[in-house]
């Protein structure tokens, strides 16, 4: 897979960016969705990345810079078709490794806590991400799982 900054104005990224949003929601009890929308992945506190397959959009992730030493995990999507084939690793790892090179000492995550989300939560857990509670103006929610991991090496 190849990593590049995302476009948030192609059409085959806002089509799988849309597919996400909406198939998380429709899994999400109303009220308990954060994924970002368009607007939200072009702010300047934002990093976004596709991932392609040859020609083929696989995955999305990004980076959301809380503070300077804690980001947050955005966005992380693999396309159906192309699941269990490590896209969803690969992004993930490199949104951790951007989250180093910005000096970055925390990063954390907010997902749902249906079935729906059980493999998200496999592959954040096998990344080292462990629970916490809400973090930036997120508040507790049954339907939510926070997630965070030290990148200090502690």
């Amino acid at each position: 897979m190849h990593i590049r900054t995302g476009d948030t104005h192609d059409p085959r990224v806002i089509a799988l960016l849309d597919y996400h949003r909406t198939s998380a929601a429709a899994q999400t009890a109303p009220g308990s969705a954060h994924a970002l929308d368009l607007s939200g992945l072009r702010a300047a506190d934002v990093a976004f990345w596709t991932g392609w397959d040859d020609e083929t959009l696989v995955a999305t992730g990004a980076l959301k810079t809380l503070a300077a030493d804690h980001g947050e995990v955005k966005s992380m999507h693999t396309l159906q078709t192309a699941r269990r084939r490590g896209f969803g690793a690969l992004m993930l790892s490199h949104i951790i490794g951007e989250a180093r090179g910005r000096g970055m000492a925390r990063l954390s995550l907010e997902t749902g806590s249906w079935d729906y989300f059980k493999p998200a939560h496999a592959l954040y857990r096998a990344h080292g991400f462990v629970d916490c509670g809400p973090f930036e103006g997120y508040v507790e929610d049954r339907n939510s799982l926070f997630l965070t991991l030290d990148l200090t090496g502690r």
